[in-house]
Formats: C-alpha cells, structure tokens, sequence
C-alpha cells in the first residue's frame, strides 16, 4: 500500500511513520508513504499557501492552486488514486472504515489548516473525513489517526492478526478487560475465571464483560452491534441489575 500525505507541515510526521507498528510495517515493505509539502506547488518566490478570506472575517484560507497542483502530480501517476480532505464536515471516521481504506492500494490525505481550504479544492478531493467533534489546528494530527488504524489492519503489520480481530469496535462493541502477571497487584487480584484454565468459561466471562463495558460507557454502539441470543439475554439482565442499584441507593 502506498499512503501520501499532502501537508504544509512535513515535519510533523518525521517521527511518528517511523515508529511502532507503523515504522515495522515500513520495514516490512508493507506500506510505503510519501510526505508532500504543499509550499513546493506555490508559484511565487515566498511559496505562499494562504489568503484572506473574500467577504472578510478573522483568519486565513488556504489557497487552491498549490494543493490542487499537488494533488494533480500525484494523480499523473496513478488516476485511481483516492483523495481524502481531513474535515470537520467529513463522516465520522469509525473501524468499518478503517478497514475498507485498509484495501485500497494507494491513498492521499490532504491536510487542511488556517480556518478552512478554499471550496474549490473539494472539486478535486474524493471525499472529507472527520475523525471527531472537536477543533485541532490542522489535519496532520487526524491524518496520523487514519494512518495508524488503517497500516495495522494490513496484512503482516502484526504479528498476531488474532489480536487485531479482537480489538474494541471489530464486533461492534467495546473490548473486555485485560490482565497480565502479576496475579495481584495492590489488593487487586486477576478474576479467577481468568486462572481456570477453563476457555469455555473465559470465553463466556470475556463476552459478558465487554458487553457490560459497552452498556456502561457505549450504549449507542449497542443498537447496530450483531447480538446473539444470549448476548440480549445477558444486556437484559445487566440492565436489571444497574435499575436495581439505582433504586436501592
């Protein structure tokens, strides 16, 4: 896969695609990215990438013809390649997406900055992304989220494709909680299911757990996750049992 990211701030991400799973999975090949600065497009002597807004108003707009030169020379050698603006009007980013951007063979994400892109720009971006409801001062920081969520989905990125398929959001709820040595650590001791050796009763006790969680800290995740039988069952009597505490406080 190969992944370019179109910025006015190259550095930002000097540490972070080499680090992690997202540097081994570079070792590996696996993934290739190239860095684009949008100053390198402008056509005048200071490289300026920015303006005052038409019809006034606080802050500056990125100008149109440095990104979408930027874009076009990417485009000259591969005319398939997908272009994604990091923008607060994009859909809500989510692991479902993750994954479908997880198969494509090669992937542009276009940082924004200042207060927006100039709109014509969008005539020549495939899609917005947003990947939540809160301000940050470019795209660069959204664009490494997308980057790691969709490089550990590929293939060979782990070492273990178990522990990826397992994740909070795979089966549309959160995760169960996890342990590791030592067997006690302050007065709090691992769940003895978790010692058993049984992995049927893991198994149940893991299932009900990550339901509990997604009740207690995600419940609009509940009304679109596959459920089972016996996972509505195990909702319903999660549900009895927090009515009762409400009640009896």
């Amino acid at each position: 896969m190969r992944i370019d990211v179109l910025t006015l701030f190259p550095e930002f991400f000097l540490g972070p695609l080499g680090a992690s799973i997202i540097g081994l999975a570079r070792e590996k090949g696996l993934v290739n990215f190239s860095v684009v600065n949008i100053r390198d497009f402008a056509n005048d002597r200071h490289r300026v990438c920015d303006d005052t807004p038409y019809g006034g108003g606080p802050g500056m707009v990125m100008k149109p013809e440095p990104i979408v030169a930027a874009i076009e020379s990417l485009k000259a050698n591969d005319p398939g390649l997908r272009v994604i603006m990091l923008s607060p009007r994009g859909r809500s980013y989510n692991q479902v997406r993750a994954r479908e951007l997880s198969r494509l063979n090669h992937l542009a994400l276009l940082c924004g900055h200042y207060k927006d892109v100039d709109e014509r720009v969008r005539a020549f971006v495939d899609e917005d992304i947003s990947v939540g409801d809160f301000v940050l001062s470019g795209g660069e920081p959204a664009a490494l989220v997308l980057i790691d969520s969709i490089v550990r989905l590929l293939p060979g990125a782990i070492s273990d494709p178990r522990s990826a398929e397992l994740d909070s959001f795979e089966n549309g709820i959160l995760d169960h909680p996890h342990y590791t040595r030592p067997e006690e650590f302050r007065g709090m001791k691992v769940p003895e299911v978790l010692r058993s050796g049984n992995h049927a009763q893991i198994a149940k006790w893991r299932r009900a757990q990550a339901l509990a969680l997604t009740l207690r800290h995600r419940p609009d995740l509940l009304e679109k996750a596959p459920l089972s039988q016996e996972d509505r069952k195990i909702l319903a009597e999660l549900s009895a049992s927090e009515k009762n505490e409400e009640d009896n406080k």
